[in-house]
Formats: structure tokens, C-alpha cells, sequence
């Protein structure tokens, strides 16, 4: 393992096509230009990149030490009341799986769904069963190497709070949380992580309960999202860039606690539009401290 975090975007910051750049040695040589050394591929709307194109971004981004992974499809639910649509979800994460082999990858980020007109527990339990027949899928498939990273996520009514994140990574021991905490942030609707003074605390109860739950290496090199967020009563709103602090989280006391505590986890930034002016500030801030 890397004895540093890498960093890296989801996706491509605005000025990468205001540039009218394209391609996947100029994707890899944009990302390296701002020191960054890893990239989140995004499927949100479905898995469309071809996989001999992928081959090519990935060989491109491996010159260049640059680490990939892929978002699954957001249309993911694996707790759906509906059983054709939850199971529908391992064929997504299958494809998803395809894709980051092809890209010279491993890990693949995915939103578990929502609650809907189920109780929490209800919905939770949905979601580890398709989890575990994922799992088996997957391995029948041959992407055994590949790790599947659950994400918390922002809005309260989505199944995927830390616990639930934690719950879904004992299904098997290849599961790595991915933590959002922009989503953490606007889930709590900024009682937690809310600025520099309160953060620290925050911070470190979060990561205190992760190494509690998963006493393996998962607990210090897992996955990270990271941006600030806006919200309403109902949590996540949109994502925002570095330069709009009115809302939060701030980066500075959780890059802090991860030097102090030798985590080494893969931080992609999600900023609305400057994710790699934004995910250098994070990398430069670490390298500061």
C-alpha cells in the first residue's frame, strides 16, 4: 500500500473543456498537471465508455502513476421494494466491474438506494441481501479483485449513513466504505463538521468508529468524497466549489487528523466544476502540513 493518500477528481473540471481538450492522453496529462494521481471515472447515467477505450485511458493514466476508479450508475437501488429493479442492480455493478478492469483499476463507488415506504431496517436488510448476491455474482464473473465501496450519502431519506455504510462493508471482507463527508455534513444539516473549530471532533469520531467497525487495513486506506455541500431540511442539496464557504465541511482539520493518524485513503474531489483546482488545494494542503 501507498504510504500517502492519492488524490484526484470525479471527473473533469470545466476548465478541462473550456480547453476543448478530449482524449485519454490529454485527460491523463490535465490530471498530472495539477499533481494529482488519481481519477474517478463517472457512470451516473449508465456504463457507456467503450472497454477498448477504456484500455486506453487507463494505459495513458498508468504512465502517469494515476489511479482509476468508476462511480456505478446512480440508478443503482439495491433496497427497491420493486425485486426486478434491486436485482437489476448487481447486473449494473457487473458492468461497472468491466469497466474499471478495463481501465487498469479496482474499486467501484456505489449509491446502496433509498428507504422509500419501508422503515430503515427494512431497507437495510434488502440492501445486504442484494450486496451478498452481488458479491457472489461478481466473483462468478471473475472480477474477484475488484472492491465494490458503498458511499454515505447526503440525503436523509437515502439509505446510507455511516452505520448503514458499516453494516453493508461485514457482507465481505473485500467492502470499503466510501465516505462522503459533504454528505455526512449536509445529512446532519451542518450540526456536524460545520467549520474549523467544531470539525476536529467530528472528524475524528467518524474515524474512530470506522476503525472500530473494520479493524483491517480498509480502515485506513477506504475511499473519500470530498466537497462542500448545501442543504436543506431534507439534507444534500447541490455540491458547491472551495470558494463558497458558506456552507461546509472544511478540508484543513480532516487532512490534518488523517496525517496525524497514517491513513492513506483515496480522496476523489467532487466540487461543482473546479474539481481539480479544488482537489490540488487538498493535495497541496496535505503536502503542507
Amino acid at each position: 500500500m501507498s504510504d500517502a493518500p492519492r488524490f484526484g477528481t470525479a471527473g473533469l473540471s470545466d476548465s478541462f473543456r473550456a480547453a476543448k481538450r478530449s482524449g485519454p492522453e490529454e485527460i491523463a496529462a490535465y490530471t498530472a498537471s495539477f499533481g494529482l494521481n488519481a481519477f474517478e471515472y463517472q457512470c451516473g447515467r449508465g456504463v457507456r465508455l467503450a472497454l477498448d477505450k477504456a484500455a486506453a485511458l487507463g494505459e495513458a493514466c498508468a504512465k502517469r502513476d494515476i489511479v482509476l476508479s468508476v462511480h456505478a450508475p446512480y440508478y443503482i437501488s439495491m433496497s427497491s421494494l420493486e425485486e426486478e429493479k434491486r436485482l437489476h442492480s448487481i447486473d449494473y455493478l457487473l458492468q461497472s466491474c468491466a469497466l474499471v478492469k478495463a481501465l487498469g483499476g479496482r474499486r467501484v463507488i456505489f449509491h446502496s438506494g433509498s428507504c422509500g415506504k419501508q422503515s430503515r431496517e427494512a431497507a437495510l436488510e434488502k440492501a445486504l441481501d442484494t450486496l451478498r448476491r452481488a458479491v457472489e455474482a461478481v466473483d462468478a464473473a471473475g472480477f474477484g479483485d475488484c472492491v465494490l465501496c458503498p458511499e454515505t450519502m447526503g440525503k436523509v431519506n437515502q439509505l446510507g449513513d455511516l452505520e448503514e455504510v458499516l453494516a453493508l462493508c461485514q457482507v465481505d471482507p473485500r467492502i470499503t466504505p466510501c465516505i462522503d463527508f459533504g454528505h455526512l455534513y449536509a445529512r446532519s444539516q451542518g450540526t456536524q463538521m460545520a467549520d474549523e473549530e467544531s470539525a476536529p471532533a467530528d472528524y475524528a469520531a467518524i474515524l474512530d468508529r470506522i476503525a472500530q467497525a473494520l479493524p483491517d487495513e480498509r480502515a485506513k486506506s477506504f475511499h473519500v468524497h470530498f466537497s462542500r455541500i448545501a442543504y436543506t431540511k431534507g439534507g444534500e442539496k447541490c455540491h458547491l466549489t472551495f470558494a463558497d464557504t458558506e456552507y461546509g465541511p472544511p478540508h484543513q482539520p480532516l487532512l490534518r487528523l488523517m496525517r496525524e493518524r497514517g491513513l492513506t485513503p483515496t480522496v476523489i474531489c467532487e466540487s461543482a466544476g473546479t474539481q481539480a483546482e479544488d482537489a490540488r488545494t487538498l493535495a497541496q494542503t496535505w503536502a503542507a502540513l
